[in-house]
C-alpha cells in the first residue's frame, strides 16, 4: 500500500511529460465542443493531453435520447492554447455554455484530469449540473502519499513536476512515452492513439494544467456538490504493489465528504476504463442514471 499512491503520482505525472509537443499559443476559447445527438444533455470532459474523441464509444452508446457535449480542452490534442490558468477558465466557461445554451441541470461526465474538472464545476456551480460521473479521478491527487500534505507543500511538488515537463529534452520524453502510455491503456491500437493526441498537445498547456491538478486540494470543496456522484476507479495497473481493497480505501478516503457518493473499482480496464472494458463502464453509467 505504501507504493501505491506514488506509484499514482509518478505514473500520471510520467504520462503528462511525455505526451504533447509544443505549439504556438493564439487566442482561443478554453474548450472547444461537438455536439451530436437530442434530449437532455450530457457533458463529456476528457483528461489531461487527451481529445473528445476518446468519448467516441460512449457517444455512440449514450446519445440518441441524450443529446452530448464533447470537450477537447485548450492546448490538448491540436486545440489552440490560451493563457493563465487553464482549469479555472474551464470551468467559467462551462458554467457560462450550459447557461447561454438553456441546458438546464446536464449529466457532467469526467475522465482524469476532466472528472477533476467536473468536480470543479459541481463545487464552484451545484445549480449547473444534475448528475455527476467521475472516471478515475481524485479531489487531491498531490495528496495520495501524504494525506496530511499541506498547501504549500502541494504547490512546492506540483511547481517541481511542472518544471520536470518543461525542461525535458524531446528524445528522453519520447523514449518512456509508450512504456508509461501502455500502463493506462492495454490494446496497442489505443495506446497508439492515445500517444498522438499527446504528440499534438501543448507542452506548456499539459504542464500548466498538471500543476493545478496536484496542487489543488478539493477534499473539503467536494463537499459543497449537491449532484449524485459515481465515482469509477481501476486498482489492475497497480496489483503487484498494493490490494485491491486499499487501493478502494484510497477513493473512499479521499470522497469521504462528498454525500451519498457511490464508488465502484474495474477488475480489468486500467486508466482508460472507456477502452479498456466499455462493457463494464457503460452499465454502472446506465444504472446510475436510471
Amino acid at each position: 500500500m505504501k507504493r501505491h499512491p506514488k506509484i499514482i503520482a509518478a505514473t500520471v505525472a510520467a504520462f503528462a511529460a511525455v505526451l504533447f509537443a509544443t505549439l504556438p499559443a493564439r487566442a482561443a476559447t478554453a474548450f472547444n465542443v461537438e455536439v451530436s445527438g437530442s434530449g437532455p444533455a450530457v457533458i463529456l470532459i476528457p483528461g489531461l493531453a487527451s481529445s473528445g474523441d476518446v468519448w467516441q464509444g460512449t457517444v455512440e452508446h449514450l446519445c440518441g435520447p441524450r443529446q452530448c457535449h464533447v470537450l477537447t480542452l485548450a492546448g490538448f490534442a491540436g486545440q489552440a492554447a490560451i493563457e493563465g490558468e487553464l482549469l479555472p477558465q474551464v470551468e467559467r466557461q462551462l458554467a457560462d455554455y450550459i447557461a447561454a445554451n438553456k441546458l438546464g441541470k446536464p449529466v457532467v461526465i469526467g475522465h482524469s484530469l476532466g472528472g477533476f474538472v467536473a468536480m470543479k464545476l459541481a463545487a464552484g456551480h451545484p445549480d449547473k449540473v444534475g448528475k455527476l460521473v467521475i472516471i478515475d479521478s481524485l479531489p487531491a491527487l498531490g495528496a495520495t502519499q501524504v494525506p496530511s500534505v499541506t498547501a504549500d507543500q502541494l504547490r512546492q511538488m506540483a511547481a517541481a513536476a511542472r518544471e520536470r515537463m518543461l525542461s525535458g529534452d524531446d528524445a528522453t520524453l519520447a523514449a518512456s512515452q509508450r512504456k508509461t502510455v501502455m500502463s493506462m491503456a492495454t490494446k496497442p491500437a489505443d495506446v497508439d492513439r492515445i500517444v498522438g493526441w499527446g504528440q499534438r498537445s501543448d507542452r506548456k498547456a499539459v504542464a500548466g494544467a498538471m500543476y493545478e491538478l496536484l496542487a489543488t486540494d478539493m477534499r473539503d470543496d467536494i463537499a459543497r456538490i449537491q449532484a449524485p456522484t459515481l465515482v469509477l476507479g481501476t486498482w489492475i495497473a497497480y496489483k503487484d504493489y498494493a490490494p485491491r481493497a486499499a487501493i478502494e480505501g484510497v477513493y473512499r478516503t479521499q470522497y469521504a465528504k462528498l454525500p451519498g457518493v457511490q464508488v465502484e473499482i474495474a477488475d480489468s480496464a486500467r486508466h482508460f476504463i472507456m477502452y479498456d472494458d466499455p462493457a463494464w463502464m457503460y452499465d454502472r453509467i446506465d444504472r446510475f442514471l436510471k
